[in-house]
């Protein structure tokens, strides 16, 4: 059995069609303030172009954007600072930020050590 998604009591069907306002008010403080605020620029831009072509893979710079129901269903590739990640949009990443979706940072894996390293670090047990 698939279970339905809602958020805070509201099902999809009602989140989609609330404005962006109201949407805040269903949403943890800190995202509330940050869309209380306005959208900046960039962020205006890109829910612009989102409106005009929802088939398009969208680019964006804009990592601290608070993701709202219209973006849910989209592509979007969020720059990590080297690369776009890209990203599909779902509803359980309503209220979160895109950043979160794009690691800047990966995973270190160290080999064996380097020229010049003394003889106990040199050490690698076998098991």
């Amino acid at each position: 059995m698939v279970q339905k998604f809602t958020m805070k009591g509201k099902s999809w069907e009602e989140i989609e069609k609330m404005r962006i306002e109201e949407f805040a008010k269903i949403l943890p403080s800190r995202q509330r303030r940050a869309l209380k605020r306005g959208l900046t620029e960039q962020e205006k831009g890109l829910l612009g172009s989102i409106r005009l072509d929802r088939k398009k893979f969208h680019k964006t710079h804009c990592r601290e954007m608070v993701i709202v129901p219209e973006m849910v269903g989209i592509k979007l590739g969020v720059h990590n600072g080297r690369e776009f990640i890209a990203i599909d949009v779902k509803p359980e990443m309503l209220g979160h930020r895109l950043g979160e979706y794009a690691m800047t940072r990966k995973k270190v894996e160290h080999s064996a050590p380097g020229f010049g390293a003394t003889k106990s670090s040199k050490f690698v047990p076998l098991k």
